[in-house]
């Protein structure tokens, strides 16, 4: 069945622990975008959501450092981070092995990818789900792009990626929807920590949401290091689905920059035809 939702978001941790810190007006329209964000979700009725994040060395370390990795469990736990820190309750989302099974080996006929049995998220992905499906009711297929550890997969590939997950969601018969969630610009764990480059992150979201596939590849790692930090790096969760949206357009809901949040907090969706 062909896919049915794609969008982005922001996944920066400070977005619940540091939530009483930020610009009221700020806060709260990325948190009603959100919501937003999480009706128009929940409307396309969706058998599993693939969440396509960059983690922090929670589950992959340097001795084994997949380029491409996708998680094949019936559950997932998380987060594994301090929930008085957090302010995210620990949980155990629901996944479906079968069906991460059959998307994976439907994901390998485009594109190669290491799989994981156990995965413990991190605020990467838990903190997207905490707004997007606060029940944690809808299963999930976790997807590790990474975005930590030089070398890195070349963009090209990571559009190839995205397109790999488009044919195999729609060569299954459920419904599944996409959600990649990364920075844009953001130093994390540095002292420009709290830095955001916002003409740098709009015009990217200019490139993003023509879904101008020749703009959004002709960036280069040693320039988006410069321009948007080490965190800019997880632009590739935003291009692969940009890939996997195959051409559809996209729509920014909400963008602002947000220092105490450390991070271009951004909500955008693609408009996928029916």
């Amino acid at each position: 069945m062909p896919l049915v939702f794609a969008g982005v978001c922001s996944h920066a941790p400070g977005i619940r622990s540091r939530y009483e810190q930020a610009d009221q007006t700020l806060r709260e329209g990325l948190y009603v975008a959100f919501d937003e964000m999480r009706e128009a979700l929940e409307a396309t009725r969706p058998d599993a959501i693939v969440v396509v994040a960059a983690e922090h060395f929670a589950n992959f370390f340097m001795n084994n450092m997949p380029s491409f990795a996708i998680g094949m469990a019936d559950f997932y736990d998380g987060p594994i981070e301090d929930t008085d820190w957090l302010k995210i309750d620990k949980v155990r989302t629901p996944g479906n092995r079968d069906l991460s099974h059959r998307f994976i080996t439907e994901v390998m006929k485009g594109s190669d990818v290491s799989y994981a049995e156990e995965w413990r998220f991190d605020h990467g992905i838990i903190l997207p789900l905490s707004f997007l499906t606060p029940r944690y009711d809808i299963p999930v297929i976790p997807v590790n792009i990474n975005c930590q550890g030089p070398p890195l997969a070349p963009l090209p590939r990571v559009w190839s990626f995205g397109e790999s997950i488009r044919a195999a969601a729609d060569a299954l018969p459920e419904r599944i929807a996409i959600i990649g969630t990364g920075g844009i610009s953001h130093w994390p764990a540095t002292p420009d920590s709290g830095k955001i480059n916002e003409a740098w992150d709009r015009d990217f979201l200019d490139r993003w949401v023509r879904n101008d596939r020749e703009a959004l590849l002709a960036y280069d790692d040693l320039t988006v290091y410069a321009d948007a930090g080490q965190g800019g790096f997880e632009i590739r969760t935003f291009l692969a689905v940009s890939a996997a949206a195959a051409g559809a357009k996209g729509t920014v809901h909400f963008y602002a920059p947000i220092p105490i949040f450390a991070v271009g907090c951004t909500i955008a969706t693609y408009q996928i035809a029916a």
